[in-house]
């Protein structure tokens, strides 16, 4: 597929969960085997469904995913990624507060991660998150493994 065919899907919106622990840290998951891109490591979420708000695809996605209930989703930035199976537009929502017990229920795995995230390979779609990280912890240098 060219550029111009690639620019001309209709993106996928997709509510990004951006869990930042009281210390700093933030969450990152694994994508799940039998997944796109199994392995590589996101920040959770998912697809919103029809007549769904990116709020209320998160908070279900995130207790789908991950067995949590969160409080207030703070809607930060929205960024769009062309990859070779969709175009999804990626709506990122800081979370500060959760309950429960994490649970992977998808048989994906968790980390808590600081800046630069040690955890290998990074889905490109998470990239910009990390830079948007540096940019406001001011932290130079790489911020992930290649």
């Amino acid at each position: 597929m060219s550029l111009i065919d690639a620019t001309q899907r209709v993106p996928v919106d997709v509510a990004v969960g951006v869990l930042i622990a009281a210390d700093g840290r933030f969450l990152l998951t694994s994508r799940p085997e039998g997944k796109v891109f199994a392995g590589y490591w996101e920040f959770p979420g998912g697809k919103l469904e029809a007549g769904e708000t990116v709020a209320q695809a998160l908070k279900r996605e995130l207790f789908e995913e991950l067995g949590i209930h969160i409080g207030a989703v703070h809607a930060w930035k929205i960024e769009v990624m062309d990859y070779p199976h969709a175009r999804v537009r990626l709506h990122f929502c800081k979370v500060f507060e959760w309950q429960g017990q994490f649970e992977m229920r998808e048989q994906q795995a968790m980390a808590w991660q600081t800046l630069p995230v040690e955890v290998a390979p990074v889905l490109p779609g998470t990239l910009p998150v990390l830079a948007w990280f540096a940019e406001e912890r001011r932290f130079m240098g790489p911020t992930h493994r290649s």
